[in-house]
């Protein structure tokens, strides 16, 4: 019984730990911007994300954060928040990441999938011409995963 009770309370605080790591991370990245005339934000993730060119667009001043998004999918209300957001209206395409702070990046893959193809789904419905693109960052290690 004590080493069941010892395994949760393990398990909890690990889980706790992870949860306070990825909302610090979460509201770090909220303040980067990194535009040739303009650089503001954490240092240390600035520099990391300036190492991956192709990130750099998603921390412009022209990207928007944060981004609540609502509405209905198959009769069922949902509410979030897209961590980025890129409309291109040139193009008429609409790119989005949400950040990620996983170590195993297979552990819940299949969530981060629904949750992302969700975002994809309301953006269409609020924007119906543009092409949706949605994207994982991975802040472990900055890769780019297209979903």
């Amino acid at each position: 019984m004590t080493q069941n009770l010892t395994d949760f309370l393990n398990k909890y605080e690990s889980k706790q730990y992870a949860i306070r790591g990825g909302n610090k991370t979460h509201a770090l990245l909220k303040h980067v911007i990194i535009d040739t005339d303009k650089v503001s934000g954490d240092a240390n993730l600035v520099a990391e994300i300036q190492q991956h060119p192709d990130l750099t667009k998603y921390f412009s001043s022209s990207a928007k954060t944060e981004v609540p998004i609502a509405g209905y999918i198959d009769g069922t209300f949902h509410s979030r928040r897209i961590d980025r957001l890129l409309i291109n209206s040139d193009t008429k395409q609409i790119d989005f990441i949400d950040y990620k702070t996983d170590t195993d990046k297979t552990k819940f893959i299949s969530e981060y999938k629904k949750q992302l193809s969700n975002y994809a789904t309301l953006l269409k419905s609020a924007y119906p011409e543009y092409k949706i693109n949605g994207f994982i960052l991975w802040v472990t290690d900055w890769e780019l995963e297209s979903i």
